[in-house]
């Protein structure tokens, strides 16, 4: 049939992703001759308004890029502030922010799966079509959820944006028996996480796999979430401070976020999938029996089994927070000081959606004089694009419905979030008189 040679596919707007995104298909004389992941959500220029203000700011201006993993902004910029400024906290600090991120996984993970990907393999149009014939499914995600949001609202001082994180740690630390009520909730969350892994594990897969070399911070004897030394699977490994050196971002005509490749070597992936095959030896136990039970291999290189990853992070995370609060004591003091110096400092964590990194300049009196932010989907874009276009080639017999709606969950595989995507490195303002 010649539509099938010749048409254009146009997604103006993508559904269940965070932000705003489109994509565009060309397929002419048979073979694809355009794919665009088009992200037109106006660029928020956080670089540039960072500069000027102090440098015990950025954690919560940063915050304010994302309400779904705002924790990892946070993370990401005291450790860079703290870097630059020669400073390391405490033990008992660094616990209690890993508690935090896990309850960032936890809910970031939770909606991912439950209200925006597991519709997709469910044959539903959105979570709520799915809520009808399956209420019991979205109430267990939403538990899930809560559970998370539990950890950031006691730890973080509020489920969305937390204020109680400083440079240097936080303002208020928990009491012993707060973290025990805490821990009752997540002991029935473990068993949830649990149920979702077999649950996705029933999941029909397509048979689709990337060869992208993968990028996620690695801590050895540690699944990394909150600090880590970058490495790939082609081997190359590196700290957070050259980060820059190996990392090019580009801008291209039909996106407002930059793409990133890396130097010499290409298109690359970060996220969950590149976590768990760098660094699946390191799951907790529960976790990684979690992980083989449902036929996750060492690695993950098909896109669409990434709610599985996530799923099984899920459980790490639940059971990585119960750990913490087992073994914890209120850190006195619950921050250490963090005085100004000229210099420069990065810093790398791992958000749900990947590696982001935060490089910030301060001069002797605090000011920060240069910024910049590298999230994870501007980083996955490239990638992006490649699956769509190798997925479609093998899908042109498909009518175009059809072929739409599998290029769109195939996006979702990857749980963009477009509006953290979306930054430029400069402002540059021309008045005219």
């Amino acid at each position: 049939m010649s539509h099938r040679h010749d048409r254009t596919l146009a997604v103006r707007a993508l559904a269940r992703v965070e932000g705003e995104g489109a994509m565009h298909v060309r397929v002419r004389g048979g073979s694809v001759e355009d794919v665009r992941l088009e992200i037109y959500e106006p660029p928020r220029f956080f670089e540039a308004f960072l500069r000027g203000r102090r440098h015990t700011e950025p954690p919560d201006i940063t915050a304010r890029i994302c309400g779904i993993c705002p924790v990892a902004y946070q993370m990401s910029a005291c450790l860079a502030i703290e870097t630059a400024c020669g400073i390391e906290v405490t033990a008992p600090i660094a616990d209690l922010r890993r508690l935090l991120y896990c309850g960032e996984w936890i809910e970031s993970h939770a909606l991912h799966i439950y209200l925006l990907h597991a519709p997709d393999f469910l044959g539903y149009t959105s979570a709520l079509a799915l809520a009808e014939d399956r209420r019991d499914l979205v109430e267990r995600g939403l538990a899930l959820k809560k559970a998370g949001n539990a950890i950031m609202e006691l730890v973080g001082g509020r489920a969305i944006h937390p204020v109680n994180v400083r440079v240097g740690g936080f303002y208020r630390a928990p009491a012993k028996p707060e973290m025990a009520a805490l821990a009752e909730k997540l002991r029935i969350a473990l068993d949830q996480a649990l149920d979702t892994v077999r649950w996705a594990a029933g999941f029909e897969f397509p048979d689709f796999q990337h060869d992208h070399e993968m990028l996620a911070l690695v801590t050895p004897g540690q699944y990394a979430i909150d600090r880590g030394t970058v490495a790939t699977t082609g081997g190359l490994t590196f700290a957070p401070a050259e980060f820059e050196d190996h990392v090019i971002e580009e801008h291209v005509p039909h996106s407002t976020a930059l793409h990133a490749r890396l130097a010499g070597r290409g298109r690359y992936l970060t996220g969950p999938a590149a976590r768990y095959t760098l660094s699946r030896q390191w799951l907790s136990p529960v976790a990684r029996q979690a992980a083989d039970e449902a036929g996750l291999g060492a690695e993950c290189r098909n896109p669409y089994r990434s709610i599985l990853v996530r799923a099984v992070e899920v459980v790490y995370a639940v059971d990585e927070a119960l750990r913490l609060i087992e073994q914890y004591e209120p850190p006195a003091p619950c921050h250490v000081d963090v005085p100004p110096r000229a210099a420069t400092g990065h810093g790398a964590t791992e958000a749900p959606r990947g590696v982001l990194f935060h490089r910030y300049a301060i001069d002797a009196e605090g000011l920060i004089t240069s910024a910049r932010i590298v999230p994870p989907t501007s980083q996955n874009q490239a990638s992006i694009e490649d699956d769509l276009r190798r997925f479609v080639a093998g899908r042109l017999d498909l009518d175009d419905e059809q072929l739409t709606r599998q290029c769109e969950q195939a996006i979702r595989n990857y749980d963009p979030c477009i509006s953290c995507a979306t930054h430029f490195l400069d402002l540059t303002v021309d008045r005219l008189s």
